[in-house]
């Protein structure tokens, strides 16, 4: 049974515009792609701000970014170039896709979703970047593997629970945005540390004259 997502009610909407955000700050591309299959495959029928997801071309290009994406996110030192490279698009498309689900009808709500989508897709980013450094500190590649692999289920399981379970959504991701806070502190200092110890190694120490 296809379902209308323009029918639901605002905490419903809130709760897809929210997870449309936070999933864009880990995966982009797999949002666009997978929303835009979804609505094309009669899986769901997207709200009018929205459907432009559902175009071939967009599909195309999305589902090809996709592919690009799943590969270098799983290679050591290249998923961090890949964030870098990104992060100046995951942040406003997290904004325009949670906007999006209001449409431009709903000017204040549009607003208020594009501010809740871009904080959250700011959120996801600095702990997947964080996080990430920390991980290719170390030598071995697998960590990094299954961390990405956690990640593209994670971008399935937010669009899927926001759509099919939207209170239940709100309630873990409130608890995960405070969480991602305090690891994304946490690990910054942690990478403080180890850049000022590289540094006192590579320097080495002073000679007395």
């Amino acid at each position: 049974m296809t379902e209308t997502l323009a029918s639901l009610g605002t905490p419903e909407l809130l709760a897809l515009a929210g997870a449309l955000g936070w999933a864009s700050g880990f995966r982009l591309y797999a949002v666009v792609f997978l929303v835009g299959a979804a609505g094309a495959l009669g899986w769901m029928e997207l709200p009018a701000g929205l459907q432009v997801l559902q175009h071939p071309a967009l599909l195309g290009a999305s589902g090809f970014m996709l592919f690009v994406e799943f590969f270098a996110d799983k290679i050591p030192v290249v998923d961090s170039l890949w964030d870098m490279v990104n992060s100046v698009v995951r942040i406003p498309a997290g904004a325009a896709l949670a906007a999006g689900v209001f449409g431009a009808d709903s000017g204040a709500m549009a607003l208020a979703a594009a501010l809740l989508g871009g904080s959250l897709a700011a959120t996801s980013q600095a702990a997947k970047t964080t996080t990430r450094a920390a991980i290719n500190a170390s030598p071995e590649p697998f960590s990094n593997i299954a961390m990405s692999l956690v990640e593209d289920g994670l971008v399935v399981g937010a669009v899927w629970l926001a759509t099919h379970h939207p209170i239940a959504f709100g309630v873990l991701l409130l608890i995960t945005v405070v969480l991602m806070w305090i690891v994304t502190w946490m690990l910054f200092k942690f990478l403080r540390a180890v850049f000022r110890r590289a540094q006192g190694f590579f320097s080495g120490p002073v000679k007395e004259t």
